[in-house]
Order: structure tokens, then sequence, then C-alpha cells
């Protein structure tokens, strides 16, 4: 009977029970509101769910995440593994060649001017740059939090990678995928509050059709361009360009498809569940962390804005062709932020149809989102 007892006592204190923080059960609680976002809400579902589950996998049984050195065996746990492909930027960059392939660069090539509206939209990156600085963070972790604004979250872990900032990294992740889901919620007050109706209103004309050869060329010479002036950011906007080349060229249909969908959301389950991972309650409940939540919210907000404000300077000197809804889409989040232009646009006027003019200044946010963290890169020497 006593060997029984000591069985069942040994049972009952391996339980999760017995070896749970109150931080841990907070996180639990968070990794079930962001589980009903996602499922309820539909608040970019394939993002939010993976990560989420990852965040309520960590906190019931933390050794998930155990590395090799601390484990005693030499085995590392399972989300650990998948972890040291963000912390390698191989899961970043293998996002950015499933976003080329899936998304058409037509309305970029057709409308070169969106180049400068994602440039504008790239501005809420450097001014939570210098408040991170304010606020004691080094200036690479600063830098790191700053590309937040981009609502970029594969470059947000690259850059925090390649700074050596993986302590950061879960904050980060989290709070970059966080905002891309919440920009239906996020974009439209700011965008609302800057524009008036009869901007909201305004109809732009027809885009003019792009060749092949044009679509073609668009992905080559963008990265010659681009790694000429950046090297650093061959990792990301080589494979945007390659995933769309694969797109384009016509050739290599396999490819395309495998990009886009099989290979695309096999990396999406791993990065996402490995970054939830990162959000242990000893990692994530600090004062860091919210300080990190509220800049990358700032950069966010003045990056919108900044678009926004960039189109209405835009629309002045077109004499109002330029609708300065399609300016929010800058923030790069693809192709939700370029869907929110839309949905604004058709609340003003519903035969207003802005999707595709919105999606020039979307693609040129991921394009301007990847060159601001090379240039960081460059900054620091990495």
């Amino acid at each position: 009977m006593t060997s029984i007892a000591t069985t069942l006592d040994n049972l009952i204190h391996q339980t999760a029970f017995f070896n749970l923080s109150w931080g841990n059960y907070v996180m639990i609680l968070v990794a079930f509101v962001l589980l009903y976002l996602a499922i309820r809400k539909g608040y970019e579902p394939l993002l939010l769910v993976p990560i989420s589950f990852g965040m309520l996998l960590v906190n019931l049984f933390p050794d998930i995440m155990l590395t090799i050195e601390d484990s005693e065996n030499g085995v590392g746990g399972l989300l650990h593994y998948f972890y040291l492909l963000d912390e390698w930027s191989i899961f970043p960059s293998l996002i950015f060649l499933g976003v080329g392939a899936m998304t058409d660069f037509g309305p970029l090539i057709a409308n070169p001017m969106s180049f400068l509206l994602g440039a504008a939209a790239q501005f809420g990156i450097y001014v939570a740059y210098f408040l991170a600085i304010l606020l004691g963070f080094p200036e690479k972790a600063a830098a790191a939090i700053s590309i937040i604004g981009g609502a970029d979250g594969p470059t947000s872990i690259f850059l925090c990678s390649k700074l050596r900032q993986t302590e950061y990294m879960g904050p980060i992740a989290v709070a970059a995928y966080s905002y891309m889901s919440l920009v239906p919620i996020i974009q439209p007050p700011i965008m609302k509050w800057m524009t008036t109706e009869e901007e909201r209103m305004i109809k732009m004309e027809q885009l003019r059709p792009v060749s092949k050869l044009e679509k073609i060329l668009f992905p080559i010479v963008v990265t010659v361009v681009v790694v000429m002036i950046l090297p650093t950011t061959a990792p990301l906007i080589g494979m945007l360009m390659l995933g769309n080349l694969f797109r384009e060229c016509g050739v290599v249909r396999q490819l395309t498809e495998t990009a886009s969908n099989a290979m695309m959301y096999i990396v999406v389950i791993l990065l996402g569940t490995s970054v939830g991972a990162t959000t242990s309650a000893e990692a994530f409940l600090k004062w860091t962390t919210i300080k990190i939540v509220i800049l990358g919210f700032v950069a966010f907000a003045f990056g919108t804005a900044a678009g926004v404000l960039f189109g209405k300077i835009m629309c002045k000197v077109t004499h109002g062709k330029v609708n300065p809804l399609i300016g929010s889409a800058g923030v790069s989040a693809v192709p939700m932020a370029a869907r929110v232009s839309q949905k604004v646009g058709a609340e003003a006027d519903p035969t207003n149809f802005l999707l595709m003019h919105a999606m020039g200044p979307n693609v040129a946010g991921v394009i301007g989102t990847a060159v601001a963290a090379g240039t960081f890169m460059a900054i620091f020497g990495v």
C-alpha cells in the first residue's frame, strides 16, 4: 500500500497544477483570449491560432521550450528546435518566398508613385526607434522593436535575430503579429480622423495593364538595385522577389504552387507555434514587454498616419486623383491593409473600389520595411 500511495503522490505532483505559477495562469488566460479573437472574430486566424496555441503549450509545460544546454539528457524541447529556425532567419525568409509567390506586383508596377506611399508609412519605425532609446532600450534593441511599426512579423523576427536581440524576440514577434491581426481595428479610426468624407469618396482611374515582360523584369531589377545598395537585405528581398519570379515567369507552376500553398502553410504553423512558445510567464510578464507592446502600437499608428498624410499630399498635387486612404496600406501587412483601405472607402461610397490601387503601397511597404531593416543592419555593421 505504501508503494501505491507513493506512486500516486508522485503522479499527482507531476501534474501541472503543482508546477505552474500565477504568471503561467495569466498567460494561459491571454492565450484563450487570442484564440477567441482568432476563431470567433476571425482576426488573422492563420497567425493567431498557432501563436496562441504555442503560448498555451509553453505555459502548461515550460520544458517544451527547454534548450539543449539546459536539458539533462542533451535533448531540447520540441518547440525549441522550431525556434532555432526563427533565430537562424530561415522561417522569415521562407515566409517572404511564399508572400512573393502569392502576390501580384502589377499594381505597384502600374503606379510607381506607390513606392512613395510605402516609404512614407515607414515613418513610424523611426519614431519608435527614438522613443525606445528615450525609454532606456539599447540602440540595437530599439531598432529591433521599431520594426514592429511596419506590421511585418517576419522582418521583425529577422532583424531581432541579426542584431542578436533574441531576449526581446518573443514580445517583439507577438506584438508584430498581433498588430498585423488587429489592422482592421486599429487603422480605420486613424484613417477616418485624418480624411474628410469627400476625400474618402474619391474614385481613382483604372490602372494601366502591365505586360508580362514588365512583371518578369521587376523582381530581377528590384533584387539587383536593392541588394547592391543594402546587401544585408538579400535574404528577405531575394526570397520575396524569387517567389514573385516563380509566379510571373510562367514556367515553374509547380514551384509557385508549392511556395504559395504547402510550404507557406507549413512554415506559418511552425513559425507561429514557436513564436507563441517564447511567451512563457517568466519571459513575458515584465515591464519591458509592456513597453515593447506600447512602442509597437505607437510605431504602427504613426506609420498609418504618415501614409495617409502623404496620400493627402499626393491628392492635392494630382488635383484629387489619389484617394488618401490607400496611403494607410503602406504599413506592409499584405493583403489585410489593402483590404482595410477598400473597406473604409466603400463605407463612404459602396461603388468605390480601391483594393488594387491600395495593393501598390501595400507591396511597396513590404519592400520598404525590409529596406528599413537592412538600413539598421548597415548602421550597426551587421
